[in-house]
């Protein structure tokens, strides 16, 4: 009963997601989760010393990475792995932290520079810069609370998505094209060889972040102050 009462809000989003998963209302999270895999293919090129030619995204749930240069195993490997990972960094610190104003702007600003730089297909277009310009003014104008509450329900999507994803593309059904067939046809092993050992590494890491990030309680609290009984937001 003190782990409902101390995390109610976090479940309560959990719910709401599954709920509507395949609904327009969680549409736009599960296209920026996918945005997040294709752009950590591209962050993965640059760090390996390659250089990113274009991203693109679709309505249909897909989306490519265009690379030259940079190490292949690594760039390949980080699409899945690398938007959990920046999933579970946007969780921690709604959770963890009082940077969500920030962190939600770095957001927003991250999409729209990707869009000026490698994007180019229109529905990519619109969207990043659409969701950018939404998270930017949020995180000016908005209440600290909404750029809480925006970061766990991008993070808890990230965190329910890319395992699912994993499964879905590399092990249900793994004679399509996904980065592990691609990896295992460039440099050996099964597809779901490598989609089983991303499994396990990307479980371990949604454990890891919700060890470190629940605490005794998550619950954004409410206080009165000032006059007029305005609220601010906190976190435990």
């Amino acid at each position: 009963m003190s782990f409902l009462r101390g995390h109610w809000q976090l479940l309560l989003i959990l719910a709401l997601v599954f709920a509507l998963w395949r609904t327009p209302v969680v549409f736009p999270l599960r296209i920026f989760v996918i945005f997040l895999h294709e752009l950590s293919h591209g962050l993965a090129g640059l760090a390996t010393g390659g250089r990113i030619v274009e991203i693109s995204l679709s309505a249909q749930e897909g989306g490519h990475a265009l690379i030259r240069g940079g190490n292949r195993f690594v760039t390949l490997s980080a699409g899945y792995l690398g938007s959990l990972l920046l999933g579970a960094l946007i969780l921690v610190t709604a959770l963890r932290t009082r940077a969500d104003r920030g962190a939600l702007a770095l957001c927003g600003l991250v999409l729209v520079v990707v869009a000026a730089f490698w994007i180019r297909s229109p529905f990519a277009l619109v969207f990043c810069l659409a969701a950018g310009a939404v998270m930017l003014a949020a995180a000016r104008y908005l209440p600290h609370q909404v750029s809480d509450l925006l970061l766990r329900i991008i993070g808890l999507t990230s965190l329910i998505y890319v395992p699912y994803d994993i499964f879905d593309d590399t092990l249900r059904r793994s004679a399509l094209q996904s980065d592990a067939r691609m990896l295992a046809e460039e440099f050996g092993g099964a597809t779901i060889l490598w989609g089983g050992l991303w499994l396990m590494l990307s479980l371990a890491v949604i454990w890891g972040c919700l060890r470190y990030g629940l605490g005794p309680a998550s619950n954004i609290t409410f206080r009165r102050t000032g006059v007029g009984g305005s609220k601010t937001a906190g976190t435990p």
